[in-house]
């Protein structure tokens, strides 16, 4: 997967205009925030890429 992808949830940038209050729009991209971080899965720990999302709903479990 891509850097700014989750590999839990497969969440990724989205995409939408700034629109200002004249109404002139320009392209806008807006990345999940996705951190590096050591997880079980399957009893084994591995170090993926996460987003915050999954972190705190409890999706995943961290390897301490």
């Amino acid at each position: 997967m891509k850097a700014s992808h989750c590999e839990i949830c497969g969440k990724g940038p989205q995409f939408g205009y700034l629109v200002s209050h004249a109404h002139n729009l320009s392209k806008h991209k807006q990345y999940p925030n996705v951190h590096r971080t050591r997880i079980k899965i399957k009893g084994a720990v591995q170090s993926v890429r996460v987003c915050t999302r999954c972190l705190r709903s409890g999706r995943v479990e961290k390897a301490r």
